[in-house]
C-alpha cells in the first residue's frame, strides 16, 4: 500500500505495519490509523498518520535510554488492547535543535499489540515519570529511579 507523507513523500508500506488507535492519541483523537516505520535509523522509529500526511511522531524504545524504566499496564488497558504475551512499548521523542536538549515522554508510553495491530497511548498514574525526561539520564532521574525501587 502506498501512503503520502510530508517527510518521505509517497512510500510503500506493508499493511501489517498499520496500527489502529481506537481513541486516537490525546490531542489527535480524530486520527486513528498510523503506520509504525523503522527507517533503519536505530533507535528511532516514526509513527506516521495514514489520514494526515503532515502528522508523524518520532518514537524511541524507552528501555534503551532508561533501562530501569518500568510500569504496570492496568488490566483495563491490557483487556482493551487484547494483549497476551506480545507487546511493544515506544515513547514519543520531542526533538530540539540541539539533540542533547531533546526529551522523551515516559509518562505516556505508546503500547502496541503486534498480534491484532491495536495500539494506545497509556497515561501512567501515581508515578514520578514526566513528559520531558532528557535523553541522557541526569542525577535527578537516577534519584527518581532509586526512589521507585524502594
Amino acid at each position: 500500500m502506498i501512503i503520502s507523507t510530508s517527510i518521505w513523500g509517497d512510500i510503500e508500506v506493508n499493511e501489517k505495519e498499520v496500527y489502529r488507535f481506537e481513541k486516537g492519541i490525546p490531542g489527535f483523537e480524530e486520527t486513528i490509523e498510523f503506520v509504525l516505520l523503522d527507517q533503519n535509523e536505530a533507535p528511532f522509529y516514526y509513527l506516521q498518520s495514514l489520514q494526515q500526511k503532515e502528522l508523524s511522531f518520532v518514537l524511541v524504545d524507552p528501555f534503551i535510554f532508561y533501562p530501569e524504566y518500568e510500569f504496570e499496564l492496568p488490566d483495563s488497558e491490557t483487556e482493551e488492547l487484547e494483549i497476551g504475551s506480545n507487546l511493544v512499548v515506544r515513547s514519543i521523542l520531542t526533538l530540539h535543535e540541539q539533540v542533547e536538549n531533546s526529551t522523551i515522554n515516559l509518562l505516556a508510553p505508546l503500547v502496541f499489540n503486534p498480534d491484532n495491530r491495536q495500539a494506545k497511548q497509556v497515561i501512567l498514574h501515581q508515578t514520578t515519570y514526566q513528559t520531558k525526561h532528557p535523553l541522557q539520564p541526569t542525577k535527578e532521574d537516577e534519584t527518581i529511579r532509586s526512589k521507585e525501587g524502594e
